[in-house]
């Protein structure tokens, strides 16, 4: 695995596809094992490299918890969420399947079997149980994550047109991006309440035919929303009030471009670059206007990977493999690299 360290900003103990291609950044790997560093001076990134395998020290149990494990042929996954439990939640593009890993053996199973016309993409997992999924054509559904049951679904947008593609949990909503809209949809946190609409305004301008929003975290007050851009490779602040999106500036970094999945530990953001197999950290400013290149992580085992989730000491991901055939025997796997 490749990976860059950011600076060591508090990272608490326990506690997302643009299918386009793009430029590439500086690389800097840090892994399970001993590898060589170096540190690039125009930037203050460093870069090492190392390779993919088994790391110990996440939880108690004595031995070292895989950092792979196998997804089901055919599955098609691209989101992933991990509570307070060491339970990874993964969706599929297939049929809206989704499939449960226990992160301490790698062994998993189908919590809920989907459907024909169904899709699962991005997913967030609330403290109550709730499984907030992403559902590409204009719909998002709620799941109890213990059953796999659907509790509810919100038909946010027409079922054509629109791609509703990630979501994250802030405040009393759940908030959903839409890669073909100029709009961001909250969605009550429980199993009643009304849909918010939120438009985007400001610094936002609509491309055509691309994938727009796509990634979306909260910024680290909890005041507003962070944004990815997929093309052409921005982030954005967005108020949660008047959906007013002001662009971040980048420092260190052109773009992030291919920009899908976000994570966020405090004050450092992690930019998952799918098709680039990267993942790029930025240490935020105090309002979250300014995003610095601290550095990036990369691993020989990611294969377009898309989104991410945390737990202890480490992020998981999922490998989409778009570039590869996208069949029932094609196989996937999940990863994880240290933090």
């Amino acid at each position: 695995m490749t990976r860059s360290h950011p600076h060591p900003h508090a990272l608490p103990h326990p506690s997302r596809r643009a299918l386009l291609g793009g430029a590439a950044l500086t690389a800097f790997a840090v892994a399970t094992g001993a590898g060589a560093g170096t540190a690039n001076a125009a930037t203050g990134t460093k870069t090492a490299t190392t390779t993919g395998g088994t790391t110990g020290g996440v939880g108690a149990g004595g031995g070292a918890w895989p950092t792979e494990f196998p997804l089901p042929n055919g599955f098609l996954p691209e989101g992933i969420a991990i509570g307070r439990k060491p339970y990874a939640y993964m969706g599929s593009r297939a049929n809206g399947a989704i499939y449960r890993t226990d992160l301490r053996t790698g062994e998993g199973g189908i919590l809920f079997a989907g459907g024909t016309g169904l899709v699962a993409v991005g997913l967030k997992l609330d403290h109550d149980g709730l499984l907030y999924v992403a559902g590409n054509t204009g719909v998002a559904r709620t799941h109890d994550s213990r059953t796999g049951e659907v509790v509810a679904t919100h038909q946010l947008t027409e079922p054509t047109g629109h791609f509703i593609n990630d979501v994250t949990l802030l405040g009393d909503r759940a908030w959903f991006t839409d890669s073909r809209a100029a709009a961001l949809y909250g969605v009550p946190r429980g199993r009643t309440g009304t849909v918010k609409t939120l438009p985007l305004t400001g610094d936002w301008v609509q491309l055509p035919d691309v994938n727009n929003a796509n990634g979306i975290v909260g910024t680290p007050d909890g005041r507003a929303l962070i944004v990815v851009k997929s093309t052409p490779g921005e982030l954005y602040n967005v108020n949660l009030k008047t959906g007013h999106a002001t662009k971040i500036a980048l420092t260190g970094a052109t773009d992030v471009v291919n920009g899908d999945g976000l994570y966020r530990i405090g004050r450092t953001l992690y930019v998952v670059q799918n098709r680039l197999n990267l993942i790029s950290v930025f240490h935020l400013n105090s309002k979250a206007t300014t995003a610095t290149l601290t550095g990036t992580i990369t691993d020989p085992r990611f294969d377009v990977p898309t989104t991410a989730a945390r737990f202890a000491n480490r992020l998981y991901l999922v490998n989409a493999r778009f570039t590869s055939p996208q069949t029932p025997e094609t196989t996937f796997t999940g990863v994880a690299v240290p933090i």
